[in-house]
């Protein structure tokens, strides 16, 4: 957690899901963006990195305002296609109206600002 005099961050590493999302939620939350990983998921790996529909779920249970998910796009070490975690990220947060934030890899985030789905050009 980063927390300054105006705003509350949450920086995940690899993880699973599980129900510690949760407890840091209600003991330290809410946040302003959760920054939490959901690339280079497998099932055999489900102790060490979270899905894509689970890195949404941990976001509402962070109780974050906005997600920027990351661990996807650099690497292949995973099964799944490139724009895949992505994609069933952004879906499941659009399901759970918890807005994305998905700014250009190495480019600014802007807290509030919006952030184009530049993966799809």
């Amino acid at each position: 957690m980063l927390k300054t005099p105006t705003h509350s961050f949450f920086l995940g590493g690899d993880s699973g899901y599980d129900t510690h999302f949760k407890t840091i939620g209600e003991k330290h939350g809410p946040f302003d963006l959760a920054i939490l990983e959901c690339g280079q998921y497998n099932d055999m790996w489900y102790y060490i990195h979270t899905t894509p529909e689970e890195t949404a779920i941990a976001a509402i249970e962070l109780k974050a305002k906005a997600l920027m998910p990351v661990h996807w796009g650099k690497f292949t070490l995973g099964l799944h296609g490139w724009r895949e975690p992505i994609e069933r990220v952004t879906k499941k947060a659009a399901e759970l109206n918890l807005p994305v934030l998905t700014p250009k890899i190495g480019g600014p985030l802007t807290l509030g600002g919006r952030t184009e789905k530049w993966w799809k050009d």
